[in-house]
């Protein structure tokens, strides 16, 4: 079987979790190298997930012969420039979410890998989720009419303090914003993919909660081309977690109690009923997979450059309408 040697550029928490799992188990993935800046913990994450090498310096994983593709799973502020090493090294790239801190280095992405003829994929792996693909089927069908709202809502308490995993999301210059550019971007690629074009934004960001350099809350309302309204609530200050997908249409509504799960619930009239359509246990798989095949394909992957231009284009505007 054909098999795509990869490197890994990041071993934080998604990569350990979901990532590096997924280039171990797929069969048309070979997982050849990690780099992670700490040499001491490079070398036992490449043998849990079984790379045969690793590096401290990601400029040197870029260069190495043997690896075809690259998986960058770092802070957002890198994505551009390693993204344009690894196509000017020849390697296709996978990019973590959002693309980058805006949507020039977007541009910057783009060209250099359309320049060098490699693929651009970003990691927006909701795409690949079946209820979401179910809900695109149900809208298509007119079953519940013509859409007019839809309300996505995440809320998490995140408070992380200096020295611990993850607290680069809340330093600007590495992270481009709080939980609208971490997290609030996923809702804005689920509704784009689900209603299109948006031809209208208006924001909010707030500090609640805490006194930081990114915003804790933010509220979005988009307007679609097709007249379909959208709104994004998203907060790290909520004690209690959310993660709901709802839409309001002419003839009826689809809920989705927790986006990560299977349950989909459909009013259509006066008729109602509950529909599980399960995503696999490492949601980053399927993404991984279809990345892979696009490349054995010769074609663009599900998930392209552009699509992540689109979103980061989006937060340009809220960050700009807050600044």
């Amino acid at each position: 079987m054909k098999t795509l040697k990869w490197g890994l550029v990041g071993c934080g928490d998604i990569a350990q979790k979901r990532v590096a799992p997924a280039l171990r188990d797929l069969k048309t993935c070979e997982l050849h190298a990690v780099a992670r800046l700490h040499d001491e913990l490079a070398e036992p994450f490449a043998r849990t997930f079984g790379a045969e090498t690793w590096y401290s310096d990601w400029h040197d994983l870029i260069q190495d012969p043997e690896i075809e593709a690259v998986y960058i799973a770092t802070p957002v502020y890198l994505h551009a420039q390693q993204t344009i090493k690894a196509a000017q090294a020849g390697k296709h790239v996978l990019c973590e979410k959002p693309m980058a801190l805006n949507s020039k280095d977007c541009d910057r992405m783009i060209e250099a890998c359309e320049s060098h003829h490699v693929k651009l994929g970003i990691a927006y792996y909701r795409r690949f989720y079946p209820i979401i693909q179910r809900i695109k089927e149900i809208l298509a069908s007119g079953e519940i009419g013509k859409p007019v709202m839809a309300d996505a809502q995440a809320f998490r308490w995140f408070d992380k303090k200096p020295g611990e995993a993850r607290y680069w999301l809340l330093k600007k210059d590495k992270s481009g914003g709080g939980p609208m550019m971490d997290f609030g971007c996923h809702r804005i690629e689920v509704l784009q993919n689900l209603f299109g074009t948006v031809y209208n934004t208006r924001s909010d960001l707030y500090n609640l909660q805490f006194d930081r350099e990114v915003e804790d809350t933010a509220f979005v309302s988009m307007g679609f081309d097709n007249q379909i309204h959208g709104m994004i609530r998203v907060s790290d200050a909520v004690q209690g977690n959310r993660d709901t997908l709802d839409i309001y249409a002419t003839q009826g509504t689809l809920r989705v109690p927790v986006l990560n799960q299977e349950i989909l619930r459909v009013k259509s009239g006066s008729e109602e009923r509950m529909e599980r359509h399960p995503r696999h246990e490492n949601a980053h798989l399927p993404l991984i997979h279809e990345f892979t095949q696009a490349v054995f394909e010769n074609r663009d992957p599900a998930v392209t450059g552009t699509d992540g231009k689109q979103v980061s284009q989006i937060l340009d505007e809220i960050y700009k309408q807050n600044t």
